[in-house]
């Protein structure tokens, strides 16, 4: 694969510490969840980061379908991304679960179950999880 674009960035102290990409566009404090053992500081998390980057990618990947179609999403489209994390069943380490739930006003239902269904298979974020991590996608 030919990368288009490549993203750079740093974290520094783990859970509770911070993280920014190397142009400064991103720049966060981190802080470990309560349900993680930490203190639930102001900072946030690997999994809201993942939570946050994996919606907007898939609500691409949606647009992209679409635009396949002469389709056009709405400008209050949304995709709601919930991100678990928990011990893994086989005890060695922890493991993530995906949650995508996408809104699409004025599609037909079928219609916007089609699009989704499309953009689980050319989404980045939805390619790279596949097999490693159990990922529901659903048309609101």
């Amino acid at each position: 694969m030919q990368a288009l674009y490549t993203a750079h960035a740093h974290a520094t102290g783990g859970r509770e510490g911070s993280a920014a990409t190397d142009d400064d566009r991103l720049s966060v404090g981190l802080a470990t969840p309560k349900e993680l053992g930490g203190g639930g500081g102001a900072g946030t998390n690997p999994e809201q980061l993942f939570a946050a980057g994996y919606a907007a990618c898939f609500l691409g990947a949606i647009k992209f379908v679409a635009a396949q179609d002469k389709v056009t999403i709405s400008d209050d489209a949304k995709v709601e991304s919930t991100v678990g994390i928990g011990k893994r069943d086989d005890g060695t380490g922890f493991g993530l679960t995906v949650t995508l739930k996408a809104t699409l006003p004025g599609i037909d239902p079928d219609k916007a179950q089609d699009l989704v269904k499309r953009a689980d298979v050319v989404c980045p974020y939805s390619h790279a999880t596949r097999g490693n991590i159990r990922v529901d996608v659903s048309a609101a």
